[in-house]
């Protein structure tokens, strides 16, 4: 099945603009064109969109997942490489989580805090 740009936009959530800046910055090569210039999106296109929301999600440069587009338009040959750069970006976003765990820690802390604080408060309003 084809899609037209507003059709993928309803569906991934990425706004025109963002799909034409992404075609722009070359993360889309293999969309291909209708003869007008259209661009007509497949499923496939619509799982490697699914894919670069996943990678900018979690914070992967534009221009990293440039490489790993063009890595994988040039077929197994570059298996290893996209092997590594998922095992460090994996490490990457492992990283993250520890720190958003820590903050998160501190955050129901602070929550702990001030719920005790609005209670005893309320406590001696009632005295």
């Amino acid at each position: 099945m084809h899609y037209t740009i507003g059709q993928v936009s309803e569906i991934t959530g990425f706004s025109k603009y963002t799909l034409r800046y992404y075609d722009k910055q070359g993360l889309l090569p293999f969309v291909e064109r209708t003869a007008a210039g259209v661009r007509s999106f497949s499923d496939s296109d619509l799982s490697f969109l699914d894919l670069i929301s996943c990678l900018k999600g979690t914070g992967m440069s534009v221009k990293e997942i440039r490489n790993f587009i063009e890595w994988s338009m040039e077929g197994d040959s570059t298996l290893e490489i996209r092997l590594h750069m998922f095992e460090e970006h994996k490490k990457t976003v492992e990283d993250k989580l520890v720190s958003f765990q820590k903050n998160l820690d501190k955050i129901n802390h602070k929550i702990s805090y001030y719920q005790k604080a609005v209670e005893t408060v309320d406590a001696n309003k009632s005295v």
